[in-house]
């Protein structure tokens, strides 16, 4: 699940800038407020509404950086050409005027390659994006560091996303500092698959508490799943169960159908205490709520159908 939640954590922060005003002093919506990273397809149509509103403005930032957000709707749904294609419109029109728009140029080619399967071809985009926009925009410019941290090599990770995380703390900018639950998490997940557990608790704590404080609903209860899985990992599922048995009210309250994998962790809580009879049915449950989701590893939902099984 480490790589969905890289996705998910970090979609739930920002560093983006204001409206821009038209040369009428009417302010351009800001695209910000229109992206829903649940549907792609949705906040497509919502910025191509825009398009002819930015045309007339004169505003060619503006619209230059509108059209990489639309690219960037293609790339979460695995349509490359396409972003790629509205990235090649946009490149010969970027120049001193729009320093804010090639770097959201340069992230989003960068996450079109590494989400097609490229890393190798993505880095440069990003590291070029961290060098042009720590003076220019605080929060892409941690967004770039983060995306580096996802490309690099393994023994390099951990650098880079201390090297986001320091710097998104000192700026003190609202933007960069935004980063910082996500940065948590995927520092957390690199613990984790070093299975250094504690470290990996720590850091997820870190990560929970900093949604908790700002009540961000689903990301705080993905948070508060990664302490859960943490701790279980540690042997210390009498501190996991409860916070698993919290998120299925959570849930049920506020995302009903998003608990299954929640119930896959009370389902392995249940069977390394040796109550397979009461793992079964949160084994059912969770293969009946994740099977269709095409990044669950089949070797995982295979072992969720059969432990969940007659």
């Amino acid at each position: 699940m480490r790589a969905s939640l890289v996705v998910i954590l970090a979609l739930v922060a920002c560093g983006d800038q204001a409206p821009k005003m038209t040369p009428m002093t009417e302010p351009l919506p800001d695209f910000r407020k229109l992206w829903n990273f649940q549907d792609p397809a949705g906040t497509e149509k919502e910025f191509r509404a825009l398009l002819p509103q930015a045309e007339a403005s004169g505003d060619k930032e503006y619209l230059l950086e509108l059209k990489t957000q639309i690219a960037r709707t293609y790339g979460l749904r695995k349509m490359f050409d396409e972003a790629h294609a509205l990235l090649d419109e946009v490149e010969p029109e970027l120049d001193e005027t729009t320093k804010v728009a090639r770097l959201r140029y340069l992230l989003e080619r960068g996450r079109a390659y590494r989400s097609g399967g490229d890393p190798d071809k993505a880095g440069p985009f990003f590291e070029e994006a961290w060098e042009v926009g720590q003076p220019i925009h605080p929060g892409l410019a941690v967004d770039a560091a983060h995306m580096i941290a996802l490309v690099a090599p393994a023994e390099e990770k951990e650098s880079w996303n201390v090297r986001a995380m320091e710097y998104a703390e000192k700026s003190g900018d609202p933007g960069a500092m935004q980063w910082l639950g996500a940065l948590y998490n995927n520092m957390g997940w690199d613990a984790h698959e070093a299975k250094d557990y504690e470290r990996a608790l720590e850091l997820h704590r870190k990560c929970w508490d900093w949604h908790k404080e700002r009540n961000t609903g689903r990301g705080q209860r993905i948070a508060k799943w990664s302490v859960a899985k943490q701790l279980r990992m540690l042997g210390r599922g009498d501190e996991a169960m409860p916070l698993h048995e919290e998120l299925l009210v959570e849930y049920a309250k506020e995302d009903p159908g998003g608990e299954g994998f929640v119930h896959e962790e009370i389902a392995e809580l249940k069977l390394a205490a040796g109550d397979a009879e009461g793992a079964k049915p949160h084994f059912a449950k969770a293969y009946e709520l994740l099977h269709t989701i095409d990044w669950v590893e089949k070797d995982r939902l295979e072992r969720m159908k059969q432990l969940g099984g007659d």
